[in-house]
């Protein structure tokens, strides 16, 4: 052996799906709007892990938006499997950003 030490093979970059929605106000939208993101969030990170393509990593509140974040080894399967949960969100405008690849090159799907 040559190599003092083994380094372990670099892991695939972590992708992302981040979903933006629009709340009615400029500060934390309604009681209803919240209520309703927190269980999307749920059923989306059930289904997430039901598939094995990735989890659901939480959300953020203000400045009149939501935001729910999600990350795994594909972010197109990681966005199928959220999708209808997603778009069944009454929000708008509302879109998602998907982080993919070494390069973080994102893209944007309008919801």
């Amino acid at each position: 052996m040559d190599t003092l030490f083994e380094l372990p093979e670099p892991e695939a970059p972590e992708e992302a799906v981040i979903a933006h929605y629009r709340l009615s106000d400029n500060e934390y939208g309604s009681r209803a709007e919240r209520e309703a993101i927190f269980d999307a969030e749920r059923a989306m990170a059930v289904a997430a892990e039901e598939a094995g393509v990735g989890e659901i990593d939480g959300n953020e509140f203000g400045g009149g938006e939501a935001v729910l974040y999600a990350y795994g080894k594909d972010a197109e399967a990681l966005f199928k499997v959220m999708e209808p949960t997603l778009r069944g969100l009454p929000l708008r405008p509302a879109h998602v950003v998907l982080r993919q690849g070494s390069r973080e090159t994102e893209s944007r799907v309008d919801l």
